[in-house]
């Protein structure tokens, strides 16, 4: 789509991604050497025994999906739930020197990142960003040099700038205390973010160039500054960091090649820009930031009713499944005005198909929108509108005639909590 000035939702990052999580491997090695490294026996939120009430609910696609969204999910990928040493190098280059002090590339992100990590996941994960060195590292070749663009793949560009990172900062940096690695580029090399987006994220790729004896398999790489125009910047910027960094947790994109059509604003990994916003309770629970229990798994022919509780808040019920086949089901969440949905304009439950045989990037999570065609409730900026108001409210159904899947909103109680009705065709 072409980018517009004034309300920018750009379909970011696909083709980058799409040839980076090719190499996204699962290679068990010892809990020694979970930082950066892929496939850590320590990586990963879950533990290899599950809930039997639950069991059914855990979809897997087929071999070869990239990132998917699938439960657990690979432990090719950093940990989620605990403290994680996150490892912040800011870089510049001789055709792009440093602007500002690098310190102030580093407050665009924090301490926003950590507050947004802690606040989604209920303080299950201690995001702890570190910064060694307090100034620019320069690149030895100039930024054009490298060959960084939309859609590069990690060789040969990226290759060679991670492998010119480490040199500069290895007399100063033991990479093996760290479990993930964010690099934050000077603003002003390549074009603006209004124009295309060059950030990316390379996850579990054990190819990786070697620091301190581990290879550098998860890392993000932040360019450029996501500024509409609208003076939003300094509370919403922050906002692609936490995004990419869910690629390092294992989570896809969400958005299309068309844009954010099949999620809008309902996850951090479909839209970044603009008006803060969570993820979803699937992707929290593939993080390990719910337990079972706050897990419904609607498997029983019949009527059965859940309460759930909204997903901004700490406790209860979380989240409802509906499997439909061993690859994909029906979620269910309560999103209201709390926690870091701060654009949420109709209160209710969030429906939506996850399909675990979907790559990143082609849609592996869609929306269901009670209010199709209303032009949606939300003008906040960079907003996907229509699906602004797809919850449904009390009194509502979603039907599915093919698998004899109906979903009905029956009321809420007191403390806030909505009531659902999930009924399975016998």
């Amino acid at each position: 789509m072409q980018p517009s000035r004034r309300r920018r939702i750009c379909p970011r990052r696909v083709a980058a991604l799409a040839s980076v999580t090719a190499l996204t491997v699962a290679v068990p090695t010892s809990a020694t050497t979970a930082h950066l490294t892929a496939g850590s026996a320590t990586a990963g939120p879950f533990p290899l025994t599950r809930s039997s009430a639950v069991r059914s609910c855990l979809i897997h696609g087929r071999s070869g999906v990239q990132m998917p969204e699938g439960v657990p999910t690979s432990s090719a990928y950093a940990r989620s739930t605990g403290t994680v040493h996150a490892l912040n190098l800011m870089i510049d280059f001789s055709d792009a020197p440093g602007q500002g002090s690098a310190l102030d590339r580093l407050a665009d992100f924090f301490p926003q990142t950590e507050k947004w990590f802690a606040t989604s996941s209920y303080g299950r994960l201690d995001y702890r960003p570190e910064a060694p060195i307090g100034h620019w590292l320069r690149m030895p070749k100039p930024f054009k040099q490298y060959g960084v663009d939309r859609g590069a793949p990690f060789d040969p560009g990226y290759r060679d700038l991670v492998q010119d990172i480490v040199a500069a900062a290895d007399p100063e940096v033991d990479f093996e205390r760290y479990d993930m690695l964010n690099v934050l580029v000077t603003p002003n090399a390549g074009p603006s973010a209004l124009d295309t987006v060059l950030s990316v994220t390379f996850a579990g790729n054990r190819d990786a160039p070697v620091a301190d004896g581990l290879p550098i398999a998860n890392a993000s790489f932040i360019f450029s500054r996501q500024d509409d125009g609208s003076g939003s910047y300094a509370q919403t910027g922050y906002r692609v960091l936490p995004h990419e960094n869910g690629h390092v947790f294992g989570l896809p994109d969400l958005y299309t090649q068309e844009g954010g059509s099949a999620v809008g604003h309902w996850d951090i990994m479909s839209e970044d820009w603009g008006a803060d916003n969570d993820l979803l309770g699937w992707h929290k629970w593939k993080l390990g930031w719910l337990d079972d229990s706050q897990v419904g798994c609607a498997t029983k022919p019949g009527a059965t009713e859940y309460a759930l509780t909204t997903l901004g808040r700490a406790g209860g019920r979380k989240l409802v499944f509906v499997p439909i086949s061993s690859k994909a089901g029906y979620a269910l969440e309560l999103r209201t005005r709390e926690g870091n949905d701060s654009a949420v304009c109709r209160p209710g439950i969030l429906i939506y198909r996850v399909d675990s045989d979907v790559d990143t990037g082609n849609g592996p999570i869609t929306v269901y929108d009670s209010q199709r065609n209303s032009g949606g409730c939300t003008r906040s900026p960079n907003v996907q509108a229509e699906l602004s108001d797809a919850p449904f409210a009390p009194g509502e159904t979603f039907k599915d005639a093919k698998t004899g899947i109906e979903i009905s909103v029956v009321g809420t109680d007191p403390s806030g909590a909505y009531r659902v009705r999930v009924t399975r065709r016998p």
